[in-house]
């Protein structure tokens, strides 16, 4: 009996060190954030450092205009703490999911305007503001690529690819760095500091885009759809065609006429593809002229996912526009 008596408070610290470790190890886990696309998970990353786990849901190589949730990805959104999407105009697949009962507290739309923590209380602009400056800024020449250059609006009036215009991503930052701040466990200061170095690096990145971007001021690029206004018009680049105005449905053929002849008129023109969609209808349009052809991505897909990652990705954008120059083509 004197040796089981012994026992039993070595069995009794046994538990409790046993005890202690399984809720240290709850405690040190870190948040789970799932981004519906990966621009979203470089602001992520750019934010929240190494505070959270984060991942993306659309591959690279897929569009999220086509893309189909599967029950794995259904089960990753389940598991999460946090979800960020652009919203209803873009990530069609997520949206009836999102909105819901299962998914509506822990989810934000980070387009403007949308009903997302962080959106009023931290100053960020609103899209409306934003197009205002653009348009004071640029001018009304930038709408010559009329309806062309502004199609794909899903139905709702605005371009939803609004990580591409490094002053909505700055916005996208704010709401995710707001957002995040309050999941337990989170160090606020370290994400208000990493919001601060990111704002400080994107405006340099910005400044030196648009001196490296000056040579393309009197290029004609032609888009296979309308993704690239935001970029475009935030560095007063022109558009002069778009391909298709929805990536889901093929172009016509009046609509295919109308870009052969913007491409013939042209005077500097340059195709700009994206890997998500078939070239075939570029191929068709070119025949014998010799185009400059350039490929980009808008959703990211060669960016390896860090804290600096956005701005590479920005910077990838402009390098798409400066293979176009004569200096530069291929």
């Amino acid at each position: 009996m004197k040796q089981i008596t012994n026992f039993l408070p070595i069995a009794g610290l046994t538990a409790a060190l046993a005890l202690g470790a399984v809720t240290a190890h709850a405690t040190d886990e870190k948040p789970n954030i799932v981004a519906s696309l990966a621009p979203i998970e470089l602001l992520v990353r750019a934010v929240a450092g190494d505070q959270v786990t984060v991942s993306t849901l659309v591959p690279a190589g897929a569009s999220p205009h086509t893309y189909q949730l599967r029950p794995s990805e259904r089960r990753q959104l389940a598991a999460a703490d946090r979800i960020f999407w652009v919203g209803p105009g873009m990530e069609n697949f997520l949206e009836r999911l999102l909105t819901g009962p299962d998914f509506r507290d822990r989810s934000v739309a980070l387009a403007p305007g949308a009903d997302a923590p962080g959106d009023d209380d931290h100053g960020y602009h609103h899209e409306d503001d934003h197009d205002s400056h653009a348009e004071a800024e640029h001018g009304p020449e930038h709408d010559s690529a009329d309806a062309h250059a502004h199609g794909h609006d899903h139905g709702d009036g605005g371009d939803p690819h609004i990580w591409l215009d490094p002053a909505l991503g700055l916005d996208m930052a704010g709401k995710i760095a707001h957002s995040i701040e309050q999941l337990e466990g989170i160090d606020a200061k370290e994400i208000d500091e990493n919001l601060a170095t990111f704002e400080a690096s994107l405006k340099d990145r910005e400044a030196s885009i648009r001196q490296q971007l000056q040579p393309a001021k009197d290029l004609d690029l032609f888009t296979y759809h309308g993704a690239f206004r935001r970029f475009a018009e935030h560095y007063g680049l022109t558009i002069a065609g778009v391909l298709t105005l929805s990536p889901e449905r093929s172009p016509g053929a009046r609509h295919l006429a109308e870009v052969q002849e913007r491409l013939q008129q042209a005077d500097q023109p340059c195709l700009l593809t994206e890997p998500q969609f078939n070239r075939q209808w570029w191929e068709s349009l070119m025949t014998d002229a010799d185009i400059p052809v350039s490929t980009w991505d808008p959703l990211a897909g060669d960016i390896e996912p860090t804290a600096t990652g956005y701005l590479e990705f920005q910077q990838s954008l402009a390098d798409a526009v400066l293979r176009c120059l004569p200096e530069n083509a291929e």
